[in-house]
This record gives C-alpha cells, sequence and structure tokens, in this order.
C-alpha cells in the first residue's frame, strides 16, 4: 500500500488513522536501533579490565556510541594499551583516527610511529607525512622521502640528499638500485 498524500491525510476519519498509524508501526518495527554491545572480562590489570568491547548504541544509557575502557579495548571509541575503534587512544591505536605511541589509521598521530593517510609523529609514514623522519607521497620532515618533499635532508625526484640517502638506505633493502634508475 502506497502512504497517503497529505490531502488524503486531511480527509481520513479517526478509524482510517489510527488503521494507518497501526501499518506505519508494523513497516518501521524492523528498522528500531539495537541495543549495542558492551562486555567486559572479568580479570583485571591495573583497574582495568583486560578486554573491553563497547559498540553501538545504548539507549537506556543514553549513550550514542561505545567508548571501551580497558588493556585491549575495542570499541566505537577505544582508549586502552591496546586500542581499535573509530577514534582509538593509547599505546599502539589502531582505526579511523588514531591516537597513542604506535598508531595506525586513516589519520594517525603518534609519539613515535604513525602509519595512515595522515600521518605525524617522530617516524611518519603515509600519503601526507610529517615527523623527524617522514614518508610519504607528501613528506614534511628533517629527513624526508617521497614525491614531494620539504625538509633539511631529502630524497625526491630532483633531489638526493646524501645524508639522506645513507639514513633510508639502512632500513630500505636496495635504495641505491633503486635511486640509481632515477631518469
Amino acid at each position: 500500500m502506497n502512504e497517503p498524500s497529505n490531502n488524503e491525510l486531511e480527509d481520513m476519519t479517526r478509524d482510517e488513522l489510527i488503521a494507518e498509524v497501526k501499518r506505519l508501526r508494523q513497516c518501521s518495527a524492523g528498522y528500531a536501533f539495537k541495543k549495542g554491545v558492551r562486555k567486559k572480562s572479568e580479570t583485571t590489570l591495573f583497574g582495568l579490565p583486560l578486554v573491553s568491547v563497547a559498540t553501538g548504541p545504548d539507549p537506556e544509557k543514553g549513550e550514542l556510541y561505545g567508548h571501551a575502557k580497558g588493556i585491549i579495548a575495542i570499541g566505537d571509541v577505544a582508549t586502552g594499551v591496546f586500542a581499535m575503534g573509530g577514534v582509538a587512544f593509547g599505546g599502539v591505536s589502531i582505526g579511523g583516527c588514531a591516537i597513542g605511541l604506535i598508531s595506525l589509521g586513516g589519520c594517525a598521530l603518534s609519539i613515535l610511529l604513525a602509519v595512515g593517510g595522515f600521518a605525524l609523529g617522530a617516524v611518519a609514514i603515509g600519503g601526507c607525512a610529517v615527523g623527524i623522519v617522514a614518508i610519504g607521497g607528501g613528506a614534511i620532515g628533517y629527513y624526508a622521502l617521497g614525491g614531494g618533499t620539504t625538509g633539511v635532508y631529502v630524497i625526491n625526484a630532483v633531489q638526493q640528499s646524501p645524508e639522506a640517502v645513507e639514513l633510508f638506505g639502512r632500513f630500505i633493502p636496495g635504495l641505491d638500485e633503486i635511486l640509481k634508475l632515477k631518469p
């Protein structure tokens, strides 16, 4: 049955309107929001659950998203030593936006190593990388390797600083051979 137009609604009787409301409730019943997942292990370490999982909404608590907090945290938002989620904070963080000591994500912000579409950290690897050592399509760093680079010591299509070649050569096998292929 097609939904009635505004003009048709105005012409309906009370009983017809009640029947229409009942029909719409039946149609929308399958679309009701399901309660999210909230689980924590009973085992704790340093006062935190060993594993915490929190995803989706919890209407009873008024939560629109899950925030997992634990040694291992998995959730819409995750905070832990190992954190995985849409937004992840922790020692090792993996997520859409990852912030921590070591971060992997669409946007990775880190003190040590950041790997992501946008990476900011001491060592940054990504599409756009900013760090002391930066490797990426666009790389900004003291040492920078990439397509478009800015830094003190750089390797790009037109420039090869000996200091950058020496540093990156330690970690990238065959870099010398790759650089000799320069057009």
